[in-house]
């Protein structure tokens, strides 16, 4: 439960709304790519730049998502459309 004001959307609300997100391990889903790029991260045969984050195993992540709605304080109902997490999976 979060308020629509710390979404960051630039909202304007004193609602509370149900924010659903994907989180967890996905190493089972491992593929031979993520193998052989975690092999050369770790033998520093390819090293990030300052500015890069290489992940080596595949990302829990929304394949589904919901609206939601909610009124401002304008008393408009507002929805935003793909928000909340409806189904997750590991991607990459």
């Amino acid at each position: 439960m979060v308020k629509v004001r710390d979404l960051g959307l630039g909202f304007n609300s004193d609602e509370i709304v149900l924010f659903k997100y994907c989180s967890g391990s996905c190493h089972r889903a491992r593929s031979n790519y993520d193998l052989t790029l975690g092999s050369l991260l770790r033998q520093q045969v390819i090293t990030p730049g300052p500015q890069e984050r290489i992940l080596s195993h595949p990302c829990c992540r929304p394949t589904r998502y919901e609206a939601v709605s909610f009124m401002d304080v304008e008393n408009t109902w507002q929805t935003v459309e793909k928000l909340s997490a409806a189904e997750c999976s590991c991607i990459g």
